[in-house]
């Protein structure tokens, strides 16, 4: 894959990436995102990549979860993207813009119940606009969990809505049918998204990146409307595109609607893997949709890596770099988080 040059221009001296591409990644909770930009950084070669990542809590699992790579990684204040993006994700562009070294892409990690409209209008409707390239949109869903009413969430429409790219992933997890039945639905939510099928988050960087997808043309309408596949009424229609806290408000009030909340534990005392293995298999809120973080056991010198996306939860272990600690993370809905605590407190050596 050939290196791409970052424009210059002499009108703007002290931009120097001035039209850089910008690939924004969505999809719900547990879809595979951080592990495709796993697959992005581990594969890129000989090209440049500023990374922003977000999460909705209060504890920032996924960088600590992202490969090393140096200068190449950004990130966000904690908090979730849909509420720090009108000040801090302008900032950490410009910050990008900024530096000296050459940088071919900027990927953005969204949250799992983010709703990509804010954050393309910020790349569409603002100063950005001239200053960066929006390439596409890349909305990732898991292939055996995903339906329709996908957690009755309003959200997880919209990150389809506005894809140009939909990745299908862990589709080794899924029958043939399945497979089949969700490109079926998806034609009828957005039929020009192009469609990619992935195990792990592998896919060829040439199909995800520089590929230009993004009509510009398709948001630069005055009532906000999403692009012309969306097929059902957006809530935006007297926001102007320009007025950054209006799109926040807009935002918050999407994800009130789909009523996530996220409930953040940190210990410094390490779990019993066998009272901590009792909390997921007989005590866990079923409420609770995903889950994430850093695990120390008692008889273990390693770190754990703890990922939960349903049903399915898995832990892998690898060395510590740096003192163990426990980090975790929920989100799911009407989570009573006094009571995850005390459960979590309870498995504590």
């Amino acid at each position: 894959m050939n290196t791409l040059t970052a424009e210059t221009t002499s009108i703007i001296p002290e931009i120097p990436k001035r039209g850089m591409p910008v690939t924004i990644i969505t999809g719900f909770l547990g879809s595979g995102k951080t592990t495709l930009l796993n697959q992005i950084l581990k594969n890129k070669h000989d090209l440049k990549v500023a990374v922003l990542v977000n999460e909705f809590g209060d504890i920032n699992i996924d960088s600590q979860l992202l490969v090393s790579v140096d200068q190449d990684m950004l990130e966000l204040s904690n908090g979730c993207i849909c509420c720090t993006i009108n000040d801090g994700l302008v900032d950490a562009v410009y910050r990008v813009l900024e530096r000296e070294e050459r940088i071919d892409y900027l990927v953005i990690e969204t949250t799992g119940v983010a709703d990509p409209l804010p954050i393309i209008l910020t790349f569409l409707g603002t100063e950005l606009r001239d200053l960066t390239n929006l390439d596409s949109i890349l909305t990732v869903v898991d292939a055996e969990a995903f339906e329709p009413t996908h957690f009755e969430s309003e959200v997880a429409l919209k990150q389809l809505t506005y894809a140009d790219i939909i990745l299908l992933n862990k589709t080794d997890l899924a029958t043939a049918e399945k497979i089949q039945a969700l490109e079926d639905y998806i034609q009828t939510v957005k039929d020009s998204a192009r469609i990619l099928h992935t195990k792990y988050g592998e896919v060829a960087l040439p199909l995800i990146l520089g590929v230009g997808l993004t009509s510009k043309d398709d948001y630069t309408t005055d009532d906000a409307e999403a692009p012309h596949e969306h097929n059902h009424e957006h809530h935006s229609q007297d926001h102007d595109h320009h007025e950054h806290h209006h799109l926040h408000e807009h935002h918050s009030h999407h994800l009130d609607n789909d009523g996530f909340v996220a409930v953040s534990f940190q210990s410094d005392r390490p779990f019993d893997i066998h009272k901590f293995e009792n909390f997921l298999t007989e005590q866990m809120p079923q409420n609770v949709f995903r889950a994430k973080g850093i695990l120390w056991f008692s008889d273990s010198e390693l770190r754990h890596i703890f990922q939960l996306s349903g049903p399915r939860y898995n832990l892998h272990a690898d060395e510590w770099h740096t003192l163990p600690k426990n980090q975790l993370v929920f989100i799911g809905r009407k989570l009573e988080t006094q009571q995850i605590y005390t459960q979590l407190n309870n498995c504590l050596i």
